[in-house]
């Protein structure tokens, strides 16, 4: 297993993440304890998680991801030491999560000590914002014009930023997190952050958790250029894209159990002509160079400068093997252009 820099916290994480959000549906219990055993054997030493999850998210559900993850550590606390544990602040918009209310100071304090408890902690790695106060261009909303840019209200979206920064100073200072990232955010939003933490004397963000996939390349080039010059680490969440780049969605294909047979917070977005057609082209150059497709798509992931570790999921020992053996396999230079042929034709499938 390869380790990188978590942006500027001096942690070295694994650069296989293990994400979790199916832990509570798609899985159990024994399914999660085998899930952290194994990927513990292989090296990996990063886990993800959020107050959210289960995902697809539900008030009957919420938070129980973390209480998994809890009892593990409750049965073996001594292994704490053994993982970088990650988890995230719920944004807007959920009505069953703080009745649905804007991110605030004491909105951070009540939720870090929820996850806490859940978790069976003292303390959480990386704290993150699951998503940003304000409306930004991710989960379905990225295609031009779905975002009024205009009509947000920066210096009040900034005395937001600051709050929050604040509150999250309380939890470093009380030892409950020791480094705070954002997820879900824009180069503006980023940069507000750094500006805020360099003025006030705050905890700088040292991590960005986006989607990113051979399917949903947006933030290449211009957020990994700021994250690298800024020391960010860029930790890409679905690189497969919601499994779509498994190929096993093709022919209008719903595996029972799999992601797309849920019903989706924000449906099933990613379902188009284009993603059929680009996933196919994957397929073809995964299959002539005797390659998964989802190894090629992991693998690419993870080549791509600036990532410093992709977070992966799986709903059996077979994916996670699979997913986790990806990322010892560093793609030709012939794999890469026959990659890039296929990402030229479909930049932005959905």
């Amino acid at each position: 297993m390869n380790y990188s820099k978590l942006g500027r916290s001096g942690l070295a994480v694994s650069r296989v993440c293990l994400g979790s959000m199916t832990w509570g549906v798609q899985n159990t219990q024994q399914d999660a304890d085998e899930q952290i055993e194994f990927a513990l054997a292989q090296g990996v030493n990063f886990i993800d998680t959020a107050e959210l999850y289960p995902v697809p998210p539900s008030g009957e559900k919420y938070g129980h991801t973390e209480m998994i993850i809890g009892d593990w550590l409750r049965r073996q606390p001594e292994r704490r030491k053994d993982i970088i544990l990650a988890s995230k602040i719920v944004g807007p918009g959920l009505s069953y999560i703080r009745e649905g209310r804007k991110v605030s100071a004491e909105s951070v304090i009540q939720a870090v000590d929820a996850s806490l408890r859940r978790l069976n902690t003292d303390y959480i790695d990386l704290y993150q914002l699951h998503w940003p106060n304000r409306t930004s261009p991710h989960f379905a909303k990225h295609a031009v014009g779905r975002v009024n840019f205009s009509a947000t209200d920066t210096a009040a979206e900034t005395a937001q930023m600051l709050e929050i920064l604040q509150a999250l100073n309380t939890c470093v200072e009380q030892g409950k997190i020791r480094f705070c990232g954002l997820s879900n955010e824009t180069p503006w939003g980023l940069q507000q952050y750094l500006n805020l933490s360099e003025q006030y004397n705050l905890p700088r963000m040292v991590s960005m958790q986006n989607e990113f996939s051979l399917l949903h390349a947006k933030d290449w080039p211009y957020l990994l250029e700021h994250c690298v010059a800024e020391q960010i680490a860029y930790l890409p969440w679905s690189p497969l894209a919601g499994g779509a780049l498994s190929g096993k969605y093709l022919n209008n294909q719903r595996p029972a159990g799999s992601r797309w047979s849920f019903e989706q917070r924000n449906g099933i977005f990613r379902d188009t002509a284009n993603t059929a057609l680009a996933v196919a082209g994957y397929v073809d150059v995964a299959t002539a160079h005797g390659l998964t497709p989802c190894e090629l798509a992991l693998a690419w992931c993870d080549g791509v400068d600036g990532v410093t570790s992709t977070i992966i999921g799986a709903t059996n020992m077979l994916q996670l093997r699979e997913n986790i053996t990806a990322f010892s396999k560093p793609l030709s230079e012939q794999v890469k252009t026959d990659i890039a042929s296929v990402l030229n034709q479909y930049p932005a499938p959905f």
